[in-house]
């Protein structure tokens, strides 16, 4: 299925999604990064913005002021970075601040894959990359918080059209990554016995 939507997202538009689906976003996602999210989990302080239904991009963009831009700076490359390295703070996100979608690159943990079908909210991949794509969809940075964290502030970017994002773990429990490394470890058992060696755990 392919699904165009707005945020901020409800539970339940979240919870029809499903692994394979595919998603194009309009209106607000939200830029974050380690240093934002350490501040806000680590060091205590509530996040700026009210992250209720919110899409998260991982991401640190590179930017250039501009006195055009209501947020005083334009993009120059937006470019989605590996999601894992800020995998601890996903339960945090869902529970404390409600947020409903995550997008990045290379998946999260199992255990972030369960909290995701806890609390209704999905992993959206993008493909690796793609760059100069995502940056021409996004239209404007309308807000930055917490500009001392250059470039790992939290950035309020207007979106059309961004994507096309994969729905990679679901709020079932479902998870492309987990099916696609079960794939290739029983084609590699299939190599190992048709070779006539031990498949070694």
């Amino acid at each position: 299925m392919e699904y165009r939507l707005e945020p901020p997202l409800g539970e339940q538009a979240v919870r029809a999604l499903r692994v394979g689906d595919t998603v194009l976003l309009d209106g607000t996602i939200w830029g974050i990064r380690d240093a934002t999210l350490i501040r806000i989990f680590d060091h205590g302080q509530a996040s700026p913005a009210d992250l209720r239904g919110a899409v998260l991009l991982h991401v640190a963009p590179n930017v250039r002021p501009s006195a055009a831009a209501p947020s005083g700076y334009e993009p120059t490359t937006v470019g989605t970075t590996t999601s894992m390295r800020m995998d601890r703070f996903t339960e945090g996100v869902l529970v404390d601040y409600g947020v409903r979608a995550i997008i990045g690159k290379g998946g999260l943990s199992d255990q972030s894959c369960a909290a995701l079908a806890r609390y209704g909210a999905v992993y959206l991949a993008i493909v690796g990359g793609a760059a100069s794509v995502e940056t021409e969809q996004v239209e404007a940075i309308e807000r930055v918080y917490w500009e001392d964290l250059m470039p790992e502030c939290l950035w309020q970017f207007r979106v059309r059209g961004f994507g096309p994002l994969i729905v990679a773990m679901d709020s079932t429990g479902a998870s492309m990554y987990r099916d696609v490394a079960a794939r290739a470890r029983q084609r590699l058992a299939d190599v190992y016995a048709k070779l006539g060696l031990r498949d070694e755990p």
